[in-house]
């Protein structure tokens, strides 16, 4: 049930009017609670066992976590948890990918095997709702946060519908808190949740979905394309991914808002960044801060001087590809962007340091987007043969070639998306935050609501995220 379906119009309408219709708190979780795994079987159903497995496993781990004063207790009752989690992850998401990875080993060293394609199929959201799972259990163990009793309360944070596929990844110290508020409707607060479902509607159907034609076209016959071709279909990816994750999390924001619970934000304008490390402060925010506090800080951070620091930046975004996807290239990529950390954090140590990154020179900004874009050829393309098609492209080694039909409507599109983004550097480099006039924002939504009705029915790409 993707949320750009019918379907799910029809499930959100009654689901909104039968959750603000029950008179008590407790029914109104109980209902979201059953919805959300309803929500979630309608991809697949025996999937949901793991979901609930995982809720079990975890609020049972947090109580022994409480009642145990025992050092060594509560280090074997985390273990178990990071065992059981990342043990599901392993084994859905990256047993198939190991094994064809060790039969390609042995046949590079000579030997002769029999290679056994192992048919796994991918729960869906399992990356998303692991990391969450485990930011309680850690938290709890940190004593950071109080563990929960409340069963329902539990279980609802594992699998509240809005982000349970795709994220934003919603930390337990930030979610279970909303649980004990009473919930009040709000015409102001739903009328913003509704706003900012249309636009993330509009930002898929009308900017993801048509930056999805010039990309899949490149990407699935990078050949074809030189110079022109590949760049097109570069920035087409690249400006794709982003209106179609950031879109996901629009919705799924605005659809918590109208039941009274706040997700955070997982998206700051991340092409207006002048640096790689803004860029991810921008991007994908749940998951880059994920990693930095359960991951790189854990692992010393930049407490340990340079060499070390650099280590743990590699360390984090190996791990950070790998998350993204069982293959080498997401790995790549993780590792890409790992070593364009290390080099800026070097750099801004021998050289002036910018306090504001906001504040950079202009020429940051382009130079960052372009290093994006190298790192989306290796997120984007099958295979490493197929990325070195078009890197060659891209530096001008297989000539200039021709956009011939990439062209129109796409670089409309790309047009607006830099008004945009200029505007945007305009408006943070001024410190300026001015409120538009209803009337603008009411031809502003008019005008995606327009392009939803307009463009609905032609086929739909699937959320990117999904796969992951």
């Amino acid at each position: 049930m993707s949320f750009t379906s019918p379907t799910f119009i029809g499930f959100y309408a009654t689901l909104f009017a039968t959750y603000w219709l029950l008179p008590g708190a407790r029914a109104r979780k109980l209902l979201l609670l059953v919805a959300s795994y309803y929500f979630y079987m309608s991809w697949n159903v025996e999937f949901a066992a793991l979901i609930a497995f995982s809720t079990v496993v975890d609020f049972t781990i947090g109580l022994v976590l409480e009642r145990s004063g025992s050092t060594a207790r509560r280090k074997l009752a985390l273990l178990a948890s990071l065992a059981v989690n990342l043990g599901l992850l392993a084994y859905f998401k990256y047993a198939g990918f190991f094994v064809e990875s060790a039969y390609e080993l042995l046949a590079t060293l000579g030997l002769e095997v029999h290679p056994v394609e192992l048919q796994i199929l991918l729960p869906v959201g399992i990356s998303f709702y692991t990391f969450q799972t485990l930011s309680y259990t850690i938290d709890v163990y940190r004593r950071q946060l109080e563990p929960i009793h409340d069963p329902l309360d539990f279980g609802l944070f594992v699998a509240f519908f809005p982000q349970l596929v795709a994220g934003p990844i919603v930390r337990a110290s930030h979610f279970l808190p909303q649980l004990r508020e009473r919930k009040v409707f709000a015409w102001p607060q739903c009328r913003a949740g509704w706003q900012r479902i249309v636009i993330g509607l509009a930002k898929k159907i009308a900017l993801a979905d048509s930056f999805a034609l010039v990309a899949n076209e490149v990407f699935a016959s990078p050949e074809q394309f030189g110079f022109a071709g590949c760049w097109f279909g570069v920035v087409a990816f690249a400006l794709q991914i982003y209106c179609d994750f950031s879109a996901y999390s629009d919705i799924a924001i605005g659809t918590a808002q109208t039941f009274g619970y706040h997700i955070p934000e997982n998206f700051n304008h991340p092409y207006v960044a002048g640096n790689v490390r803004e860029f991810w402060r921008r991007w994908h925010m749940s998951l880059s801060t994920w990693l930095r506090d359960y991951v790189y800080i854990p692992l010393g951070g930049s407490r340990k001087g340079p060499q070390r620091s650099s280590l743990n930046l590699m360390a984090t975004m190996f791990l950070g590809g790998l998350w993204h996807g069982a293959a080498w290239t997401f790995v790549a990529w993780g590792v890409l962007h790992g070593t364009m950390l290390a080099v800026h954090r070097a750099v801004e140590r021998v050289g002036s340091r910018t306090r504001d990154p906001g504040k950079g020179p202009l020429w940051g900004i382009p130079v960052t987007f372009a290093a994006v874009c190298l790192g989306w050829v290796l997120f984007r393309a099958e295979t490493f043969a197929d990325a070195n098609i078009i890197f060659r492209g891209l530096f001008g080694m297989r000539g200039p070639g021709d956009a011939g039909s990439l062209r129109t409507p796409v670089l409309w599109l790309v047009l607006v998306m830099l008004l945009v983004h200029v505007w945007v550097v305009f408006r943070e480099r001024r410190g300026w935050e001015p409120a538009p006039p209803l009337i603008a924002r009411t031809a502003f939504l008019t005008l995606c609501a327009g392009l939803i009705l307009a463009l609905a029915q032609r086929n739909a790409e699937e959320f990117i995220y999904f796969q992951f």
